[in-house]
């Protein structure tokens, strides 16, 4: 099949965004592994005095673990789709956090910005060009800056990816047709097939300049089919901050 891409993959989201929330607390540990992913950025300070962008946040799960990670932390999430963010947007959040409709390709080459950390969840897949994003990630960070992506990112066994394999084809796609978004689902089980594997996500995150990286798996029935790649944008900039 040909995966949905930019304008497309947008408008999928921009449908699904009524039964999103649904579909997701279906999925056992989805938020609480975003939670942990966020918690492996390791903010100072609860976040005080820091700038963390939420880089594709859809309908606020990704926020708002990290707001329960970092809550003192200024918070700027974005998404390409108006209509996941406009659930993430109905949703009560303390002044700190900020929405902006903007694709991930749009942030970088604003670049009016620094921020302290990233996070991106389930973002890189649905990006027809990573390296550039990558790239622009970490011109957007500041020094020592902090990353942290959460995605489906296979372990490259092939019992992993025949577990994603019989998940998809016997619950995701049944229960995204029933909610009209056979498609959508239908591309979210091939993009996890047809995307890096963990390691080569990390050697991706590498070659892109980025120091420290190292993945780490979720846990229950998505271990080694999520990780949580973590990296830096060059050495901490103070010791303070290294802890």
């Amino acid at each position: 099949m040909t995966l949905l891409r930019d304008h497309d993959l947008a408008r999928a989201f921009d449908h699904a965004s009524h039964t999103y929330d649904l579909l997701t607390a279906l999925n056992p540990g989805y938020r609480t592994d975003l939670l942990r992913s966020a918690r492996r950025l390791r903010l100072p300070r609860a976040g005080e005095g820091l700038h963390v962008l939420d880089l594709g946040c859809g309908t606020g799960a990704s926020t708002r673990a990290l707001l329960r990670a970092a809550p003192r932390a200024r918070i700027t999430a974005v998404d390409a789709s108006s209509g996941m963010l406009g659930r993430a947007m109905a949703k009560p959040w303390p002044a700190r956090v900020q929405f902006e409709h903007r694709t991930a390709e749009e942030v970088a080459s604003h670049g009016e910005r620094t921020y302290d950390a990233v996070f991106a969840a389930y973002l890189f897949r649905n990006v027809a060009d990573p390296d550039g994003v990558l790239t622009a990630v970490r011109s957007l960070l500041r020094p020592g800056g902090r990353l942290a992506v959460h995605e489906y990112s296979l372990s490259g066994s092939a019992a992993h990816r025949a577990l994603w394999t019989a998940v998809c084809q016997g619950v995701i796609i049944p229960a995204g047709t029933l909610s009209g978004d056979r498609a959508l689902y239908r591309y979210l089980w091939r993009s996890v097939l047809d995307f890096d594997t963990a390691p080569a996500f990390t050697a991706r995150l590498a070659a892109a300049g980025f120091t420290g990286v190292r993945a780490a798996p979720v846990a229950g029935w998505q271990t080694g089919i999520v990780h949580t790649f973590l990296a830096r944008n060059g050495a901490p900039a103070t010791a303070e901050y290294a802890r």
